[in-house]
């Protein structure tokens, strides 16, 4: 069995807000854990639209309760949507943790990459969930609707193997590569984070804030 720092609320994964004690209830139904687990991560994959946009730089909004409570119009990047659902598993019964890494999208995101001066997309965040007595990796982060419009293949997830990534687009081209590995947390590393993209993100740096579609 994990730590039980895996199983507690905290100040990001924040399992004991009502907001997300409620969401969890209600979609995390299933026979078994994993059959629960299995349920909320589709509804958090396509009950948030992906929003790589929407990105704020201030720690009061990575909270899951704060992406819970948001105008839900607003969509949800990869880093919302893991903590959710790791907040969510947590709230059922089953360990969570959060795993991040350096990738590159090759597809659907150029006019972020523009914005941003690369195509590192740091710290792409996604969840492990302890099931049948091991981590299996689960990424919520790229809702069906979306894939559709980029003929990708939406990630499935059965609760038993690894979904970590969409390799290659429907036409074989590369959709996403990662790049490199930033291990698994307990809790968003918030500061390690914004200083990563400070880093990466000359922009970002001199403007205090994540870039604007435009």
């Amino acid at each position: 069995m994990p730590e039980q720092v895996y199983l507690d609320p905290n100040p990001f994964v924040d399992s004991d807000h009502p907001a997300v004690v409620a969401y969890a209830r209600q979609h995390g139904v299933g026979a078994t854990p994993r059959d629960a687990a299995v349920a909320l991560y589709y509804a958090v994959r396509d009950g948030f639209r992906y929003n790589p946009w929407n990105v704020k730089l201030r720690a009061e909004d990575f909270s899951a309760s704060s992406v819970l409570l948001r105008e839900r119009s607003l969509g949800a990047h990869c880093v919302d949507k893991a903590t959710v659902l790791a907040a969510c598993a947590r709230v059922i019964g089953v360990p969570s943790r959060l795993h991040f890494a350096n990738v590159r999208n090759h597809i659907g995101t150029a006019r972020l990459e523009a914005r941003l001066g690369s195509n590192l997309l740091v710290y792409h965040g996604y969840c492990e969930l302890w099931l049948d007595e091991r981590w299996v990796a689960a990424t919520p982060a790229f809702n069906r609707e979306l894939c559709e419009r980029l003929g990708v293949a939406p990630l499935e997830f059965d609760g038993r193997e690894d979904s970590v990534f969409q390799e290659y687009d429907r036409e074989g081209g590369q959709f996403m590569e990662y790049v490199d590995d930033h291990g698994v947390h307990h809790d968003v590393p918030l500061d390690d984070m914004i200083a990563a993209w400070q880093r990466h993100y000359p922009g970002i740096l001199a403007s205090g804030s994540w870039p604007k579609p435009g």
